[in-house]
């Protein structure tokens, strides 16, 4: 990072962890820079290319063990998600939902023969997963969820309910479809895309997250055989579990996107002339960047912080809601501070900021709000649940 490492993070970090950070910023680099601008503008982006360039590298559920997985340790993983969103955060939640959601939900909670016939093909990105979870009616309350799964004569299911803003829906060759059961729990099941009754509509004039693919899912009776359930998934503590481990992620990530902003920031403050000196030079701008650079290195500490704890089992549920309350939130007040240093030209694709800032706005909301986080966050602190 150079110059924007004020606290020297860098050294923290393993060989082993900065030469994956270089061999993704490298493919970042080569593969999605050049290019995703143009693919913001328009809407649209090569998800199944993108897939299988990042299965070769083995990014694709690559804190998972086994069935073609990398077993990379969670902070290679979260440099990896930096990384990516440094480019572009539709593209770290290609990665995001393949690995940590829907990937993750077999890995955990799948019998032997769906991870067998699934994973591999995931970890190469031959096949691509989505995870149907949110409903139009049901964002932050997943548990009231109306999508529901009858049992048929013979073992099958009947499956009936909607999914909304379900990212990688469109392109996906699995999803995993959570629906309430007549015991009044919460299942899981995997449905291939194209089954009869199943229709995937993909969602369009998004003014952010434009690079990614998103949909909506309508289930009409689908019926699957029940070796389409997850087995290990019972309850809403299971899906709950897989928003855990994308929003770690989440938490590297969006750190990515506020260094990106930040790095093309200081570059056209210390260009851009005004009043005869470059407004890198005004203590207005100076203290501007300041502001930026000692949050984003704060965001780095606890995001490493988080990712240590992880790799050695201490990592919970509640710290990781801190961490994305916090990052996301600084991220956010970066990218709009660069965007008032930048002037006029910060609204132009010329330049990341912008776009990176309209990105993070779905990224503050998805995987759970700010204010969902806070109110984690404050029952650890009182004891009380606020959702109940």
């Amino acid at each position: 990072m150079g110059g924007l490492d004020l606290l020297d993070i860098d050294r923290l970090l393993t060989d082993e962890e900065r030469d994956v950070r270089a061999v993704v910023a490298k493919l970042v680099g080569d593969e999605v820079r050049p290019q995703v601008a143009q693919w913001y503008e328009d809407g649209r982006f090569p998800a199944r290319e993108l897939a299988r360039e990042f299965g070769k590298l083995g990014l694709l559920g690559m804190h998972l063990t086994g069935y073609g997985c990398a077993g990379a340790s969670a902070v290679a993983y979260g440099l990896a998600c930096l990384e990516l969103e440094a480019a572009d955060s539709g593209v770290r939640s290609l990665v995001s939902v393949q690995g940590s959601l829907a990937m993750y939900a077999i890995w955990r909670y799948g019998s032997e023969e769906q991870k067998r016939q699934w994973l591999p093909r995931m970890a190469t990105g031959e096949a691509i997963g989505c995870f149907g979870l949110t409903e139009p009616d049901h964002g932050s309350d997943p548990g009231s969820m109306a999508t529901r799964a009858v049992p048929e004569p013979g073992g099958d299911w009947r499956l009936t309910g909607s999914k909304l803003w379900i990212t990688n829906a469109p392109v996906a060759d699995v999803a995993v479809v959570w629906a309430r059961v007549p015991d009044g729990g919460i299942a899981g099941f995997l449905v291939p895309a194209g089954a009869p009754g199943m229709a995937v509509r993909e969602i369009r004039y998004k003014l952010s997250l434009r690079a990614s693919s998103t949909g909506e899912v309508v289930l009409d009776e689908v019926r699957v055989p029940a070796a389409a359930r997850l087995p290990e998934a019972n309850g809403l503590k299971a899906p709950l579990s897989c928003l855990t481990e994308a929003r770690y992620g989440i938490v590297w990530g969006a750190l990515g996107a506020a260094r990106d902003c930040l790095a093309a920031t200081v570059d056209y403050a210390r260009t851009r002339t005004q009043f005869g000196r470059p407004i890198g030079a005004f203590q207005l701008t100076q203290a501007k960047l300041a502001d930026a650079a000692l949050e984003l290195a704060k965001g780095q500490l606890l995001a490493l912080h988080l990712g240590r704890a992880a790799d050695a089992g201490r990592l919970t549920p509640v710290m990781v809601s801190a961490g994305k309350l916090n990052n996301v939130r600084e991220a956010i007040a970066i990218a709009r501070q660069c965007r008032t240093i930048l002037g006029a030209n910060g609204i132009s694709g010329e330049y990341p900021v912008m776009r990176h800032a309209n990105n993070l706005e779905s990224v503050l909301t998805y995987e759970g709000t700010s204010e969902i986080h806070q109110l984690v966050v404050g029952q650890h602190l009182t004891g009380e649940s606020a959702f109940a």
